[in-house]
């Protein structure tokens, strides 16, 4: 078991899924729901004599942080580049809906609950989407997984965390998307399809994925933040992804509300001018996109330490 205090300073890019779990939450309070000692390994990969994992590359458990209960999902990149399959579906599917029964049960016994003692839901992802191997079974786990978040919403938030290597991309990037709150740090990266992807099927012209640069100022955390993907950007640290948390586990539900980037008809009409905006503009790279958003030297911001970003940056309004 890792030293939890070590953790609070080590890097979210480099850590695997398990220190992101129990770091995320207190010290000694972390819960392993079907871990690998039980053994929930996809029996797909095995007829197809892949390698297995014992925990199917994914840890869910539930955790405390301070009086909030927190249901914890997180990702392990390096075991078939985090895809989603059945088993993993499964955890992540009933993670979630245990946090909206627990939410349910503790408001009908306690009714005078306050906001931070009610649950909240972490997903940290490190995914490519779906796992080609299990096709449709996870496909189908994509869509379970947003039929709980529709289930939470309103009563239990659900906060998502990008940071780690892999980033989110394919369908679990819709499936981020569709959360109350995306923290990332500017080492994570969001989107639907993944740079190697862009490239093969479009041309290195279109899309060179070995230009680190490039595929950042695309997907990163500050693109993603100028754009209004994602809420808040942290310091690439456990303990800055767990104090972001912390913070927003005290919030009332209706604050959650108007994070959202989908669900609404305000949304929807946001995203219109957003996609109005992008054909009158047709640029050529996101640093054009910065402009727009009042940045004078977009260039300059690809490299500023975080906290002077913060300080200077202008966010796109559409």
């Amino acid at each position: 078991m890792p030293n939890w205090k070590a953790l609070q300073d080590s890097s979210f890019l480099e850590a695997n899924a398990r220190d992101r779990a129990l770091g995320v939450v207190d010290e000694g309070t972390f819960t392993e729901l079907a871990g690998p000692f039980d053994r929930r390994f996809s029996p797909h990969l095995e007829v197809l004599g892949e390698a297995v994992e014992f925990d199917d590359g994914i840890v869910t458990g539930v955790g405390r942080i301070g009086v909030t209960p927190v249901f914890v999902i997180s990702q392990e990149g390096r075991f078939i580049g985090g895809s989603v399959g059945e088993v993993g579906g499964a955890k992540m599917v009933n993670t979630i809906r245990l946090a909206v029964e627990f939410h349910d049960q503790l408001v009908a016994s306690v009714p005078d609950l306050t906001d931070a003692e009610k649950p909240i839901v972490v997903i940290s992802f490190e995914t490519g989407g779906v796992r080609l191997h299990e096709a449709n079974a996870g496909l189908l786990a994509h869509a379970e997984v947003m039929d709980q978040i529709q289930r939470a919403r309103g009563k239990v938030p659900v906060i998502t965390l990008i940071g780690s290597k892999v980033g989110c991309f394919g369908g679990m990037g819709f499936v981020a998307a569709a959360t109350d709150v995306i923290v990332m740090s500017e080492f994570g990266r969001l989107g639907l399809t993944g740079p190697e992807v862009i490239e093969q099927e479009m041309g290195k012209e279109e899309f060179d994925s070995s230009d680190r640069g490039l595929v950042f100022r695309t997907t990163g955390g500050k693109h993603k933040y100028i754009m209004g993907d994602c809420n808040y950007l942290v310091e690439n640290t456990v303990a800055a992804f767990r104090a972001k948390v912390a913070e927003l586990a005290v919030l009332p539900i209706s604050a959650f509300e108007e994070m959202r980037r989908i669900g609404s008809a305000a949304t929807v009409e946001r995203q219109l001018r957003g996609v109005a905006l992008a054909a009158e503009m047709q640029p050529k790279d996101a640093r054009d996109v910065w402009a727009k958003a009042g940045n004078a030297n977009a260039a300059a911001l690809t490299d500023l330490p975080l906290a002077d970003f913060l300080a200077q940056v202008k966010r796109l309004s559409v």
